[in-house]
């Protein structure tokens, strides 16, 4: 970790061609795609901020509507903020106008530039600019994972839904969430590789580690529908960028029998005491980072995550007994009310599945005190009832919707029979436990 030292007496060498046309088109390419998307938010990771992505504002939102109306033909309204979605029409729109600005500066930078020999101070800059930008989000979405938070362990309605329901991406995400551990496994992975790349001696390293890790992340989304293929392969592309100066170092050390030199990365600074303050202020950022996404993990955890609040009637209830207007009535011969089971999960929701396992959600109000629930959706109240827990497992509710006097007899199912739930782990197997 001490400060690399100044060589004033070798000379740059002279770049080639291509490397300097390379490097003109990724300088733009990379640096316009930190700059527009999620990734210039991820550099200042303030708790209870969130920085919108530079590119749903102007002048760059009305510039990719134009492209996609007057290019692409495209006449639906375009998604741009609040989504959650990588993939968007949007950003696939975005990245054509970023890639057709790229290729025309760089047309232009190397006609006006096609003398200067090579460009050894703007790359290392630029190569510093990378390291945070592409550790910021390796340490972002390893936080998300290190403390369980991308991929929950299965809510109450996913225990209960049939398998063949599950969308490829719900089938990953929820066996991923499944297993805690091995979520914290790929999330410490991912943080590595991002720490790693903020200390400038083992950049290289993280780079790999970051390389390794980025593989596997964009082939579960290509393979699983993960509708973030275009980021991943975005941070993906920046890896390797990182990673070819020393490309044939790495082809030396790993297929040959001959000596690996020592990397010729030149140092930021002229003078010592220059790179020794340019070293502790790359070790400050990362601290800041590890401490701003650790903070905001933290707080999510009790927010949504493992340690989030609970339903005051949180567990799954199957409906054992329904009256309508005083009449008992089968959920099989009424269309409004076809509940076979309640379940309460957050305190502000309520899920209702319906004999054909599909799924009703309510914003629900309940007052533990007066023992009230009320339900809407929406602005728009639907119901209100009034609730008795004689027992542990079982509840009495009573009220009104739709127009119909409701009453409901509901038991209480025993979240731990689940054998997803209670199976645990074994270090002994005389037979293999797969259903």
């Amino acid at each position: 970790m001490a400060p690399q030292t100044p060589s004033e007496t070798v000379q740059a060498p002279r770049w080639s061609l291509a490397a300097r046309v390379a490097f003109r088109f990724c300088f733009l390419y990379f640096g316009l795609i930190c700059l527009t998307t999620q990734i210039f938010g991820g550099l200042f990771p303030i708790p209870k901020v969130e920085i919108p992505d530079p590119a749903s504002l102007w002048p760059l939102r009305p510039i990719v509507i134009w492209t996609a109306a007057h290019v692409f033909r495209l006449s639906h309204p375009l998604v741009y903020t609040g989504s959650g979605s990588g993939d968007k029409t949007f950003d696939w729109v975005l990245v054509f106008c970023l890639l057709v600005f790229a290729v025309f500066a760089t047309a232009v930078w190397s006609a006006l530039d096609r003398r200067r020999p090579n460009y050894v101070t703007l790359h290392k800059w630029f190569r510093l600019f990378l390291r945070f930008a592409l550790g910021s989000e390796m340490i972002l979405y390893g936080m998300d994972k290190l403390i369980p938070l991308q991929m929950p362990f299965p809510h109450l309605t996913k225990l209960i839904e049939p398998y063949g329901n599950f969308s490829p991406m719900g089938v990953l995400w929820y066996s991923v969430g499944a297993s805690a551990a091995y979520e914290m496994f790929v999330g410490s992975a991912e943080t590595l590789g991002g720490i790693l790349l903020l200390v400038p001696r083992t950049t290289l390293f993280g780079a790999l580690v970051c390389l390794a890790d980025l593989t596997q992340v964009f082939m579960l989304n290509m393979t699983y529908d993960v509708p973030v293929k275009l980021f991943s392969f975005h941070l993906l592309l920046m890896a390797v960028f990182l990673l070819a100066p020393d490309a044939a170092r790495l082809v030396r050390f790993f297929f040959t029998d001959g000596a690996t030199a020592p990397a010729t990365q030149p140092p930021l600074c002229r003078t010592r005491r220059g790179n020794r303050i340019a070293l502790a202020a790359q070790l400050v950022f990362g601290i800041l980072l590890l401490a701003g996404y650790g903070f905001s993990g933290w707080q999510a955890w009790y927010k949504y995550g493992g340690g989030r609040p609970l339903s005051p009637l949180y567990g799954i209830w199957n409906v054992e007994r329904l009256t309508l207007d005083g009449q008992p009535v089968s959920p099989l011969l009424t269309d409004s009310f076809r509940w076979r089971r309640a379940i309460f999960d957050s305190p502000e929701r309520v899920a209702f599945q319906q004999m054909d396992d599909s799924f009703e959600y309510y914003t629900a109000a309940i007052d533990s005190g007066a023992r009230t629930l009320a339900l809407s959706q929406g602005k728009t109240g639907m119901g209100s009832f009034a609730f008795q827990r004689p027992a542990r497992d079982r509840l009495t509710v009573e009220g009104s919707m739709h127009g119909h006097r409701v009453q409901m007899q509901l038991q209480l199912v025993d979240r731990g029979k689940f054998t997803l739930v209670n199976r645990g782990f074994h270090w002994i197997q005389e037979y293999p436990f797969n259903r």
